[in-house]
């Protein structure tokens, strides 16, 4: 994550492209320890469960790894030298940050390979931690929704947003909250991992099918819009030649469009496997419960 404000503006490279991603890649250590953690962690969970003979889906470990990779992208590219810069490059940081690590992380369900894995004072530990207050109120779904969606409009129709381009604190914080606004609402709507509130899968659709428009809306605002965000910051930003700030926010707003419908349809159709599966098993047992009946009926 680059420092966010005007003086490192004269180190920003003079061209954008495909392979700017890999040759302008600016490392941050702190990201890198706390993403290798979040990894190794997870691998130490794999054996430990392996160690005790039970399985764990390969599906929801290659999961896991999409997210630590798309956290990757996001702190450890070529992203971190534009992202001050362009407004493109910040919203492929948000929409990494915000909803591709935290759909993938969740569709991992680290929390359920912690509990299945721990040792019984880790396990006892983190379920109180699980209900807790402050985690009780923060994994409310309707509050959940709220921070992931609403707080975007906040961010990028006030000053917040520049402020964050300027103040490199500022723009570190936007960062966090970016993923731990998505991974509290991919948690609550993918519910693999056990949380506070049992919805229910038509409230978890609902949920999706809400949220899908406020990336659309936002990104048609964006695209829309006949004056810049932030232009007093980035009218005094070197930029690659050729790309003018509308442009630029154009760009940014298709990226964050495309890429929220996409993800929101995947998790709602996911939603709806899940459902269909839920009631798949819900009938099956009825029709055992009614076969034994049968079964003590005829013995009878």
């Amino acid at each position: 994550m680059a420092l966010a404000h005007a003086d490192a503006a004269s180190d920003v490279p003079g061209s954008l492209s495909a392979a700017a991603f890999f040759t302008e890649a600016q490392p941050e250590i702190l990201p890198a320890l706390l993403i290798g953690s979040m990894g190794l962690l997870y691998a130490v969970g794999l054996r430990r469960l392996a160690g005790r003979g039970r399985r764990w889906p390969v599906a929801r470990s290659a999961a896991f790894a999409g997210g630590l990779v798309a956290l990757v992208g996001a702190t450890q590219s070529g992203l971190a030298a534009y992202d001050a810069t362009l407004f493109s490059a910040h919203v492929g940081q948000h929409v990494l940050l915000g909803v591709v690590a935290p759909f993938l992380l969740a569709l991992g369900a680290p929390i359920t390979l912690a509990l299945q894995s721990a040792s019984r004072p880790t396990k006892v530990r983190l379920l109180r931690l699980l209900r807790s207050r402050p985690v009780h109120a923060l994994t409310n779904p309707i509050v959940a929704w709220g921070v992931f969606g609403l707080t975007l409009f906040a961010l990028y129709f006030t000053p917040v947003y520049e402020l964050s381009l300027r103040n490199s604190f500022v723009h570190e914080l936007v960062h966090v909250h970016f993923l731990v606004a998505g991974s509290l609402f991919f948690w609550a709507v993918i519910g693999l991992d056990p949380v506070a509130w049992r919805i229910p899968y038509g409230f978890r659709l609902l949920l999706v099918v809400l949220t899908v428009p406020f990336h659309a809306f936002l990104g048609l605002a964006l695209m829309m819009a006949t004056t810049p965000i932030a232009a007093g910051y980035y009218e005094g930003v070197p930029r690659p030649a050729g790309v003018t700030l509308l442009g630029d926010q154009q760009t940014g707003a298709g990226i964050m469009w495309l890429v929220g419908d996409v993800i929101g349809v995947v998790a709602g159709a996911l939603v709806v496997r899940q459902w269909m599966q839920h009631e798949d098993r819900a009938a099956d047992r009825a029709d055992r419960r009614d076969d034994r009946r049968r079964a003590m009926a005829g013995a009878t």
